[in-house]
């Protein structure tokens, strides 16, 4: 059946040998529509980011592009600024008619981590064509923070499926009136529209922003860090903000969101004429993500925002991406939040699981 694949197929997946790893995979890697990926021993730092293209392999390209090799087995510093590959304990060997898309897992985007996945042959980032057999990488850039990684970390997640899962406009609507998507008017086209909020209640507080010099984060340190040493409050008594260039944001949507058990949601950019900035490096919501039967009720969608060319006013209820949602290929048989430790289930506005609450 076509759509996202389960976590009970992924299990399968792991079982017939499509998805190898070495050491085993664990349970806790298994999502209810994607596996995480863990961090291998070796870190490269290279040139410059690359893609293997067509007919070459990753290994390849590391011979022509690294500078050195960093041991992460007693835990190693990703420096800021720095672009490493690493290479993961996972493999693959899809069958031909399953592809897959990978993202950075929601607490490496908050972290400014920009995490991707590259394959032997690759010429896009995250995506797995088809068929594919052979080994992944992350391709690790830290931003904002320097950080501190060992083997087996897992920054990034992969979602495995066959066909054209991607509701149209009018199934999306559809589906809206059969369960509220978002707690307010739906605005759909190509996809579910979604807003900044910097009219939060009861505060002037709307977001955050990274400071430029700061200490190592070490990413096994959950609720360890005070977010002052970090980040910078943004305030607003206007709703609105002005970004500055090269900056980096936390703010929050305006709507609650809701992903059903039989669906999953990718969040997309809108469309680069609204204005010099990216909205998200960490993009996948779950079955249940904001579910009221998974303690969601709505939740927000934190957005880490970055500002390219020029200043750029951004104001309360400017749209500034869209949730493209996807038919799961069968119902999971665990959800984000109910079934799982998750971190961001109702969540507002909030910072990455390692630092401390405000």
């Amino acid at each position: 059946m076509n759509g996202v694949i389960p976590n009970q197929h992924i299990s399968g997946m792991i079982k017939n040998g499509a998805i190898a790893a070495s050491p085993a995979v664990i349970p806790e890697q298994i999502q209810p529509a994607s596996l995480d990926l863990r961090l291998g021993t070796i870190a490269y730092r290279v040139r410059a980011s690359f893609l293997a293209g067509a007919d070459k392999t990753v290994a390849e390209r590391l011979d022509e592009f690294q500078m050195h090799q960093v041991n992460l087995t007693d835990g190693a510093v990703l420096e800021k600024g720095c672009v490493y590959v690493v290479p993961l304990m996972e493999s693959l060997a899809l069958p031909d008619d399953v592809a897959a898309v990978a993202n950075a897992k929601s607490s490496t985007g908050r972290l400014d981590l920009l995490t991707r996945t590259i394959t032997d042959s690759g010429t896009e980032f995250d995506r797995v064509a088809p068929g594919y057999t052979g080994p992944l990488y992350a391709e690790i850039c830290p931003r904002s923070f320097s950080v501190l990684v060992r083997p087996g970390m897992r920054l990034n997640q992969i979602r495995f499926g066959r066909g054209d899962a991607v509701l149209d406009d009018d199934a999306l609507r559809d589906l809206h009136s059969e369960t509220p998507l978002v707690d307010g008017e739906a605005v759909i086209d190509e996809g579910l529209g979604f807003s900044v909020d910097l009219r939060l209640p009861g505060t002037t507080l709307v977001g955050y922003r990274a400071k430029p010099h700061t200490g190592v984060i070490d990413l096994d340190n959950i609720g360890h860090y005070t977010p002052a040493d970090f980040w910078e409050e943004v305030h607003s008594d206007n709703g609105q903000i002005i970004l500055d260039p090269g900056a980096f944001y936390i703010l929050v949507s305006r709507e609650a969101v809701t992903i059903p058990p039989d669906y999953a949601a990718e969040m997309a950019p809108f469309l680069a004429m609204v204005g010099e900035f990216r909205v998200h490096y960490a993009g996948f919501f779950d079955p249940g993500f904001g579910y009221a039967d998974a303690g969601g009720a709505g939740s927000r969608g934190v957005l880490e925002v970055r500002c390219h060319e020029a200043p750029f006013v951004l104001e309360h209820g400017q749209v500034v991406g869209r949730l493209v949602y996807e038919r799961m290929a069968e119902p999971p048989t665990q959800l984000y939040g109910a079934d799982l430790a998750s971190n961001y289930q109702g969540q507002g506005l909030k910072l990455s699981k390692h630092f401390k609450n405000p």
